[in-house]
C-alpha cells in the first residue's frame, strides 16, 4: 500500500472548528509540521476538507 505526505503550509487560525479539528488527526498542528499516512479513503476524505491548509506528495 502507498503512503501520503502531508505537510502543513498555512496556518488554522480563523479556520472553522472541524478543520483545525482534522488537522490534528492527520497528525498536524503547526506551519512546517509533516505527517506520512497511509493513501485510503478516510484519510484522502480528511485531505479534501482542507486541503487549503495542506501540501500533499504521493510516495
Amino acid at each position: 500500500m502507498s503512503d501520503v505526505t502531508v505537510t502543513q503550509v498555512r496556518s488554522a487560525i480563523g479556520s472553522k472548528p472541524k478543520h483545525r479539528g482534522t488537522l490534528r488527526a492527520l497528525g498536524l498542528g503547526r506551519i512546517g509540521k509533516t505527517n506520512t499516512l497511509p493513501d485510503r479513503p478516510e484519510i484522502r476524505g480528511m485531505i479534501q476538507k482542507v486541503a487549503h491548509l495542506i501540501d500533499v506528495q504521493e510516495d
